[in-house]
């Protein structure tokens, strides 16, 4: 078991794609959660359990996900006292992971829940009006935020839209990415037509989830003008992972690390 099996990837390049650079526009974190986490007690005995990680969006490395899973997987033959010393040993090695090339500034949050509590691990939708609901036609499969606009000469509204027709591809593996996105904002009232299409867009589109989430951040920002942004998006697992990266323009808890049904 190593930690040199985690592969950071430097958010910094992607960034500048979008206009990103000093100071960032948002707070948040990746909310990941490895559901394929076992080790072996000090007498040798398989133990399960599910981990929820929070990487702060201000590290400078994002942790590429097949890595991950290769790093997890290499505990399966290690022991260890107790739950607490993984956990020790995730916190530790992630946080380095992340903070790869600089100075650390805040700790990836670990989480281990054992399997006696699995059947509290509860399954929830995303909570907002359903974007989905509407009947319209979509042509466009890459990113255009062309697509968005709100009503900036009317009286600001607060609102929470969600939809679950989201993908875009892994820029690694070509795989489908597949995810529930969650936009709440208060300011000039988003068109909610225009957001589905631009959510959609997406479909063809190369990109990792914690890249698709800022990218949407900063297109609803320029475009529509909010007083107020957040937004969350919960995708599918793959390789005994899902990735839920979370942005906001202001100080907020951090949403429940809570699946839905696809995940």
């Amino acid at each position: 078991m190593s930690a040199t099996l985690l592969r950071p990837n430097h958010r910094a390049a992607q960034r500048q794609l979008i206009g990103l650079t000093g100071k960032l526009p948002f707070l948040g974190a990746d909310l990941w959660t490895a559901f394929e986490l076992s080790w072996l007690n000090p007498r040798g005995k398989p133990q399960v359990a599910l981990a929820h990680f929070s990487v702060p969006c201000e590290s400078v490395n994002l942790i590429e996900s097949r890595s991950l899973t290769r790093y997890l997987g290499s505990f399966s033959n290690t022991q260890f006292a107790d739950a607490t010393e993984v956990q020790q040993r995730l916190r530790a090695d992630l946080t380095e992971a992340a903070w790869r090339g600089a100075v650390v500034q805040s700790s990836v949050g670990v989480r281990l829940i054992g399997a006696d509590q699995f059947d509290a691990e509860p399954i929830a939708e995303l909570s907002g009006l359903s974007l989905d609901r509407l009947d319209l036609d979509c042509e466009c499969y890459t990113p255009a935020p062309d697509l968005l606009c709100a009503a900036t000469d009317e009286e600001p509204v607060s609102e929470v839209l969600s939809s679950r027709l989201f993908r875009s591809t892994c820029p690694v593996t070509g795989q489908p990415d597949w995810a529930s996105v969650q936009i709440s904002y208060f300011g000039p009232q988003i068109d909610q037509a225009g957001l589905l299409r631009y959510l959609v867009s997406y479909r063809d589109h190369a990109g990792f989830h914690e890249d698709c989430v800022e990218r949407i951040f900063m297109d609803i920002s320029q475009r529509c003008q909010p007083h107020k942004l957040s937004v969350l998006a919960r995708f599918t697992r793959r390789g005994g992972l899902d990735i839920n990266p979370f942005r906001t323009s202001y100080p907020q808890a951090l949403p429940l690390n809570q699946r839905t049904a696809r995940q």
